[in-house]
């Protein structure tokens, strides 16, 4: 008999499967019907040996030093701030907007004052904002809009800002200074050994069993469990009665390319050109020196795996069905992104897991300062990763831990995971120790 069944292996249920677990004694069965852990952020090396992001760049930022310290007690971290360049009128500028976006763009020297003054000359206030059109327009004016925002929300979403709610370009800010980051979160930092790897050590105890490339249907009816925490598309689960929830999806081209540097900067977005919306390049990400890369261009679609959802009146309301339906579903907790119809970032689904966790446990709270943090910084000197002796050396920058302990790998976990830690074959392929 299990205490629960949780449907969906990615943050929200890997982290209520850890925490229930480790934190209370439960026994778990976590089930997912892709044939790896992690959900979306799951990583992999390729056939050339470099660490990609198959579902897109996943980039952690938060500013809850709660949730940092808790995914520290399985990760070391390489510190990053991302940063984002935009291809407009022929020229690669930053984004967000900042000081040297405005001045590149139209051969200007303006101070961070003076730029004030410019957005102010050409915003169109609005009484009230209620699109994500009217979010841009209000603050840097049309033109600006048409140049970086317009295009590329409708390669996104398929529909114009005028039809999109605000919350869609509010998550952009305009800045008034130099700062290049895409993020300004407290802590910015990408695990030393990638999102599988930490995936690994968090599931990795004795009370948590896994099935992978599995329907939890095919079996919920075969395996006594207590509870039930589902993390997938709520809609799915009552069986679409209402109808389907709007989302928009991604299809991914992946290429590599025999050079060790492709493009200027980790993220270049494309508004205007090409039917992809931006195209990753990895390396910047996970640190990783090989003498090949890889990148990723990114098309948005409206058939496929559930990504974003649709951030319309109608469908907020088709939702407000399935969340009374959720409501009245005992012994059954609802988590996570899919099954609220809404879009977290990671470390806003790790603190919703932790806080439902909360709630189950009895109000047992995940406490950040009854462990230590770990803190990390950058070591000059390349660290070799253990390798096999038919392979080429791949170094990456060290990170250094006061706390040097880390679990090991998670005995449970089927052999397509096995993968992500031996060897691979290929010119610079690399394999990373289990002591990480």
């Amino acid at each position: 008999m299990f205490d629960f069944l949780i449907v969906g292996a990615g943050f929200a249920g890997s982290v209520l499967a850890e925490r229930l677990a480790r934190g209370s004694g439960k026994k778990v069965l976590l089930i997912d019907r892709r044939t790896h852990i992690a959900g979306n952020a799951y990583d992999h090396y390729d056939d050339a040996g470099v660490l990609i992001h198959k579902y897109g760049p996943h980039i952690f930022h938060t500013n809850s030093k709660e949730v940092f310290a808790y995914l520290s007690r399985f990760t070391e971290w390489r510190p990053y701030e991302h940063r984002v360049l935009a291809s407009v009128d022929g020229q690669l500028v930053p984004m967000p907007i900042n000081l040297d976006t405005i001045n590149k763009l139209y051969g200007l020297t303006l101070n961070s004052m003076q730029l004030e003054d410019f957005f102010a000359s050409i915003a169109e206030p609005k009484e009230r904002i209620l699109t994500s059109e009217d979010v841009v327009i209000s603050k840097v004016g049309r033109q600006l809009y048409e140049k970086f925002f317009r295009n590329y929300t409708r390669k996104q979403w398929g529909l114009d800002p005028s039809d999109l709610d605000a919350s869609v370009t509010s998550r952009v800010p305009i800045r008034m200074n130099r700062d290049d980051r895409y993020f300004t979160d407290t802590y910015q930092a990408m695990p030393l050994r990638g999102y599988t790897r930490m995936f690994e050590n968090m599931l990795d105890h004795p009370n948590i069993k896994i099935m992978l490339n599995t329907d939890y249907r095919d079996v919920v009816g075969l395996i006594p469990y207590r509870e039930m925490i589902y993390t997938g598309p709520v809609d799915e689960f009552f069986d679409f009665c209402y109808g389907k929830l709007p989302y928009r999806s991604l299809q991914f081209k992946f290429e590599t390319i025999n050079k060790s540097v492709y493009q200027p900067a980790p993220v270049v977005n494309y508004p205007n050109e090409h039917a992809y919306t931006r195209v990753t390049e990895f390396k910047y990400l996970t640190g990783q020196e090989h003498g090949k890369t890889s990148i990723v261009y990114e098309y948005p679609c409206s058939q496929g795996d559930p990504y974003y959802p649709v951030p319309r009146p109608e469908n907020a309301e088709l939702y407000k069905k399935y969340r009374t339906l959720a409501e009245q579903t005992p012994g059954v907790h609802f988590v996570g992104r899919l099954a609220t119809y809404k879009y977290y970032n990671m470390d806003q689904v790790t603190a919703q897991a932790l806080t439902v966790y909360d709630k189950l446990s009895g109000g047992k709270k995940f406490r950040f300062d009854d462990m230590p943090v770990r803190t990390y910084y950058q070591v000059l000197l390349p660290c070799p990763l253990s390798i096999a002796d038919d392979e080429q050396p791949v170094t990456v920058s060290q990170t250094v831990s006061q706390d040097a302990t880390t679990p090991a790998i998670n005995k449970n976990l089927t052999p397509v995971h096995a993968q992500h830690n031996r060897a691979l074959n290929g010119n610079g392929a690399t394999r990373i120790a289990n002591k990480a």
